[in-house]
């Protein structure tokens, strides 16, 4: 299993460099430039763009940006007048405030989900999972800043129970209504993926042998169902995690949320392309989607030992060389006899 492991987190690191430099392509080839045209002279936005090196050919701004990444951990400053900040001052706040709201979501997305989920599963066709069902539509339907729009409508400007916007001061509160929106397509997505996976693992063959043993009840559903039913839906909430943890944007602007994805939005909208912000907020995105696929292989080995097999060359080896039926083995044939043959070789008459 270490193996396994240290060969993904190499491949990870690997795959991030790429995109890394793929984003650094972009955004240097992308029309526009980070300097707003009608109020700089065009010897002022020379000098500028000396100074950001931004005239060095491609392959040379990318050995000296990631150089400053490297040992510095600094992603540069605001290129744009606009917003002309270090980074490292900047983009903090923001992830704060989205990181926060996202494991909000996120908790209550899945932890309502999964719960729905098995709900609906060990009751078919009764109350829960024609909940569970209905609740999958609403749940896709309905955009998450729709239902931000009715929470801040009916109980931040009706009843007054939450701020009508986002305030640092009382954070607690003013997480419930984004919380509750974005979660509503996650939580929705879970329970049904939950119910579908638990319902064709409780019609499979092994289940059926365990209660004809005698395995009832929770220790059935933990040990078995709920088990193999949990690869599938590991593999949907990883991106989910992603989404809802770098913020939502329209959720954020009509909550007035200093987040991420407004930060975004703000780099590109503004009165010049602020190219360091969107390369840093790119960056962040790759490496976070990449870590949570990381984290979703290694969750894998843990509830499938078959993968771990799988990953290891010397199984394959004694699976291969050593026989065990497997191709390539020397497992000698065993000759097919017939019933009557079997009978006669025990001495039964029929």
């Amino acid at each position: 299993m270490a193996r396994y492991i240290i060969k993904r987190i190499l491949m990870a690191v690997v795959t991030l460099f790429i995109i890394t430099f793929l984003l650094f392509l972009l955004v240097r080839i992308m029309p526009g430039n980070p300097f707003p045209s009608e109020r700089m002279s065009d010897e002022a936005i020379a000098k500028k763009r000396e100074e950001m090196g931004l005239d060095d050919p491609i392959l040379v701004q990318f050995g000296n940006y990631m150089k400053e990444v490297v040992t510095t951990g600094s992603f540069g400053k605001g290129s744009s007048l606009y917003n002309g900040a270090p980074i490292s001052t900047v983009l903090p706040t923001a992830m704060n405030n989205s990181f926060r709201i996202g494991t909000a979501a996120i908790l209550l997305g899945v932890i309502t989900g999964l719960i729905l989920g098995i709900a609906a599963a060990l009751n078919r066709g009764h109350f829960w999972d024609v909940f569970c069902s209905v609740l999958s539509i609403v749940g896709v339907c309905i955009p998450s800043y729709v239902f931000m729009i009715f929470l801040q409508y009916y109980f931040a400007y009706k009843t007054t129970i939450f701020p009508f916007y986002f305030n640092n001061r009382r954070f607690v509160l003013s997480t419930v209504m984004p919380a509750l929106s974005l979660s509503l397509f996650s939580m929705s997505t879970i329970a049904r993926f939950t119910r579908n996976e638990m319902v064709e693992v409780m019609d499979s063959d092994y289940i059926l042998m365990a209660e004809s043993k005698g395995m009832y009840g929770s220790k059935l559903v933990m040990r078995h169902v709920l088990r193999n039913a949990l690869i599938p839906i590991v593999t949907v909430i990883a991106p989910l995690i992603v989404d809802l943890l770098t913020g939502a944007l329209v959720v954020e602007k009509i909550y007035g949320i200093n987040g991420i994805g407004k930060l975004m939005v703000d780099a590109i909208t503004g009165e010049g392309i602020d190219y360091n912000y969107v390369l840093a907020l790119g960056i962040l995105y790759s490496a976070m989607y990449i870590g949570i696929m990381l984290v979703l292989d290694i969750v894998y080995c843990l509830l499938d030992p078959r993968i771990r097999v799988s990953g290891d060359p010397r199984r394959k080896k004694q699976n291969t060389e050593g026989g065990g039926g497997m191709p390539g083995g020397t497992q000698q044939d065993v000759p097919v006899q017939s019933v009557d043959q079997i009978l006669d070789g025990r001495g039964v008459q029929l």
